[in-house]
């Protein structure tokens, strides 16, 4: 799927992996990749700087984890993040419904199918 669908929805994309609890960066991609059976495949040089985005915003927040010798940062939701996400689903579900009366209106009474 093309980028610049997923453009305008990476925020609650992002924020909808980490309702389960903390993820690292390479965990979030794999897992929006996962959910969407593979038709998502979000970039490094997208997702970080969107998951820098949201932990300015107050939306996430991370902490540094060692695993071995290697560092990673995770980040999980705060909870204006939990906020935010709940208002990106209600956005989502208006959009959704709206484009759908719109791509597959339901048949009017009397009008041939």
């Amino acid at each position: 799927m093309k980028a610049s669908a997923v453009r305008g929805h990476l925020d609650g994309l992002l924020l909808s992996v980490l309702e389960s609890g903390p993820l690292h960066g390479y965990a979030v991609i794999t897992a929006v990749q996962e959910r969407s059976n593979g038709v998502l495949e979000l970039r490094k040089g997208t997702i970080y700087p969107a998951l820098n985005k949201l932990e300015r915003l107050g939306l996430l927040r991370s902490v540094w984890e060692s695993e071995g010798e290697r560092r990673r940062r995770c980040y999980e939701l705060t909870d204006a993040g939990r906020r935010s996400l709940a208002t990106e689903r209600s956005v989502w579900h208006e959009f959704t419904t709206a484009i759908g009366a719109v791509l597959e209106p339901a048949p009017q009474p009397g009008q041939a199918t």
